[in-house]
């Protein structure tokens, strides 16, 4: 009894040949990141003081936040609705997003000129600085989601505090909700002030608006796409009529928001803009088509009622949002820089190692705690 008791403690972590490149490639990106924080941004990056957001920014920060964005809609719907019906995948999108945020605050500190100054917004106070409360949010809410696995964390290890982060639990959800609506909207934000500088079709005098929803909405997306990766590597399928009522909430969203843009673009009278062949026209295009018209048909089929159709949606959605933040920080700003930008292999490599660090915290955490329903884990993929 006490050897089964010794055996369920074990900690265990598969290796597998994916795992395997994802460890070189997130060993290649540390290697990097060390060379940048060396020697500087100028020589791992193409950023320069015409261009000084890049891959890094757009990809790492604004994308990298908007795609962990389902922990906080997930908690609404659960913890804030009591929306039960959708527990089943809460634990899975909560450490998805808490993962996600802690490559934001990697890909920020990055991107930081002077590295060894990342302290000082905590004691000079910018409160006039939208960089600055969003530099407090971000923190902050990854702070709360810390706490928020605690409860999580201490089923397996110091138990004793377990009941604490369990009774903390429902006022850390709230406040882990106020935090994320603040700065995703404050992402939005900092290009109000760009005006003459970010191409008409993506600058709003509500783009903190269109960044908040779609947000959102990329939240059930996401948790389609880790939902399907799981059910694949440990043969866990969350039912198929629980996802389908997640994206068709998503899907209400869309609509608003491609009613809002069509409103906004109108009224500023710069909708013939996207019709007019330029290489802005085009990618703003595809875009909408295929990341928020064809998901919105998608969710309201019957191809929703397939896995298929559900991983199509969370794949096109998602694709969508980082299209979206992409063609912000490179695509709208390249007619008025007129500075050309192409992301450097350092930059590539770094994001790549990011993405593939989190990967595989998440193979480790999904691993050795009760994230998804059962267990037994099935193979690893």
């Amino acid at each position: 009894m006490a050897s089964h008791a010794q055996e369920a403690q074990k900690w265990s972590f598969r290796i597998t040949p994916i795992r395997v490149l994802l460890m070189l490639l997130s060993l290649v990106a540390i290697g990097v990141i060390v060379f940048r924080l060396v020697t500087g941004l100028g020589t791992v990056t193409n950023l320069s003081d015409e261009w000084p957001w890049g891959l890094w920014i757009g990809f790492d920060v604004l994308c990298g936040v908007a795609l962990a964005g389902g922990g906080y809609g997930t908690a609404l719907i659960v913890h804030v609705l009591h929306r039960d019906y959708f527990a089943p995948i809460a634990r899975s999108a909560m450490l998805t997003s808490l993962i996600g945020y802690l490559l934001v605050m990697a890909g920020l500190f990055l991107d930081i000129g002077q590295w060894f100054n990342f302290w000082r917004p905590f004691v000079s106070w910018g409160h006039s600085s939208v960089l600055f409360e969003v530099f407090w949010c971000v923190s902050c809410y990854t702070t709360v989601q810390i706490l928020e696995f605690g409860e999580i964390a201490t089923e397996r290890v110091g138990k004793k505090f377990h009941n604490i982060f369990k009774k903390a639990l429902p006022v850390l959800m709230i406040v882990g909700i106020i935090f994320p609506t603040l700065h995703q909207s404050s992402l939005g934000g900092l290009y109000l002030l760009m005006v003459d500088k970010l191409y008409p079709l993506w600058w709003s005098p509500i783009i903190f608006l269109f960044f908040l929803i779609s947000s959102f909405f990329v939240g059930p997306a996401m948790i389609c796409v880790e939902t399907t990766l799981a059910g694949k590597a440990y043969d866990h399928w969350i039912p198929i009529p629980i996802l389908r009522k997640l994206v068709r909430i998503s899907a209400y969203a869309m609509i608003l928001y491609l009613i809002l843009k069509i409103v906004d673009l109108t009224n500023r009278g710069v909708l013939g803009l996207a019709f007019s062949g330029t290489f802005e026209a085009n990618w703003f295009l595809i875009e909408m088509i295929f990341g928020v018209i064809i998901p919105i048909i998608i969710a309201f089929s019957g191809f929703s009622n397939s896995r298929s159709g559900l991983l199509t949606f969370g794949l096109l959605v998602s694709l969508g949002v980082v299209l979206n933040r992409m063609n912000v920080v490179i695509t709208g700003m390249i007619r008025s820089t007129g500075v050309s930008y192409i992301p450097s292999a350092g930059e590539f490599i770094v994001s790549a190692g990011l993405v593939a660090m989190g990967v595989l915290a998440y193979c480790f955490v999904v691993e050795n705690f009760r994230i998804l329903e059962h267990e037994d884990h099935g193979h690893a993929a």
